[in-house]
């Protein structure tokens, strides 16, 4: 596996642009398009909160059909709680995109982000897609990835190249998400593009996959998004015999390489979380099973206590007990091992006799990494996040004004 530039066009046959459509006040980038030169196959994953913004609905709709040559989207405004309207809205966005490349609308899908409530200025938006389409080249990775930023303080993207079946394969991804992060689905929007051979049902089985392991796992501050959205468009043009169940030994390579980039771009969006100083990593071994180590992670990782004595590099471990023991997981408390790093915390269930300087500076490292070891059975997990600083309250104080 070969860590390469481009992002999302880094694979072959797709073009990608990045403008200025006016949605923001701000002279920013705020509209993205992708496109492959051909139809490709499609599969995604969404936000289960039933807040549904209208662009989730259009996608969800037009991937009934997993085929998809486009993908445009718009960043400050979600277009979420708008009704009938916004529901039009969002499908006139993706008939002029269709009009603009000259193809069938329902292999357009729409994303939006932003604040909610808000009616899309649609005049913006449609001469956006005009000089969007008009700007579309195989270097667009960074421009698309900058347009779909909202709080976010810089573009993120990554890409690999894998060999299946001893031939190439790239798989590249942008992403963009800083607040309102907590997925139970996907996360708040990510793209991602590969020339691998792969039918629907496969692709969306390995997204799938991928997505529990990467995106599920992360969390800035528990609030599940409106329109959390997870796409990857496969162009098939790469010389691999198809893969086409999960039991080809090949998915296993495929699905690799997906890891990896979506791993890369969660810790990007963790590290990146509003107001946030450090990447923190929360991982749980030994547990009962994956369900109870999931709970203790996110409990950890979404602590306001934790994440704010990790922001003032405080070794207050009695933080971090607090937490797994309120998750519900089952384990015993004095069984319990916890480590910064690789020093000892926590022995037992109780203070192992550390020093405080030392724990201190580990508490300065970026990541911060966190084990705690339940001893309660053979399940492990870990979960990205980020600490809180004060200016988590002084970006969202200030979000709308």
């Amino acid at each position: 596996m070969k860590q390469i530039d481009g992002g999302i066009t880094a694979v072959p046959g797709i073009q990608a642009a990045g403008v200025h459509a006016g949605i923001k006040k701000a002279d920013i980038k705020d509209l993205a398009l992708i496109v492959t030169d051909t139809p490709a196959t499609a599969a995604g994953v969404f936000t289960k909160n039933s807040v549904t913004a209208a662009p989730v609905l259009i996608c969800r709709q037009n991937l009934s059909s997993p085929t998809a040559q486009a993908i445009i989207i718009n960043s400050g405004n979600a277009n979420a709680c708008t009704g009938e309207l916004g529901m039009t809205n969002a499908q006139r966005t993706a008939t002029v995109t269709a009009e603009q490349l000259n193809i069938n609308k329902n292999l357009v899908l729409v994303s939006s982000t932003g604040v909610i409530g808000q009616q899309l200025p649609m005049d913006k938006i449609e001469n956006g897609i005009q000089r969007a389409a008009k700007t579309l080249n195989t270097e667009g990775g960074d421009d698309a990835a900058e347009a779909i930023m909202t709080t976010d303080t810089h573009p993120k993207s990554a890409a690999v190249e894998i060999e299946i079946d001893g031939k190439p394969v790239r798989i590249g991804g942008i992403a963009k998400g800083s607040g309102m992060i907590a997925p139970n689905m996907a996360t708040m929007l990510s793209y991602l593009t590969t020339d691998v051979k792969i039918n629907s049902e496969t692709l969306q089985s390995a997204l799938t996959r991928v997505v529990d392991n990467t995106y599920n796992l992360l969390t800035v501050d528990t609030d599940r998004s409106t329109n959390d959205t997870v796409i990857i468009l496969a162009t098939g043009s790469a010389e691999n015999s198809e893969i086409v169940e999960a039991k080809d030994e090949d998915y296993e390579a495929f699905c690799d390489g997906l890891q990896f980039v979506c791993t890369e771009l969660v810790k990007m969006l963790a590290r990146d979380g509003e107001g946030a100083t450090k990447l923190v990593e929360v991982v749980v071994k030994s547990a009962k099973n994956r369900s109870d180590a999931e709970k203790a992670a996110r409990a950890v990782a979404e602590s306001p206590l934790v994440k704010t004595a990790v922001f003032a590099n405080d070794a207050n471990w009695g933080r971090i007990m607090m937490a797994i023991g309120k998750s519900g997981a089952e384990f015993d408390p004095y069984q319990v091992d916890v480590l910064l790093g690789d020093y000892l915390l926590v022995k037992n269930g109780m203070d192992a006799g550390y020093d405080e300087d030392k724990a201190t500076q580990l508490f300065d490292n970026d990541p911060v990494r966190i084990t705690i070891d339940l001893r309660a059975g053979d399940a492990e997990i870990t979960m990205w996040t980020c600490d809180y600083s004060y200016d988590y309250i002084r970006i969202n104080a200030d979000y709308r004004t």
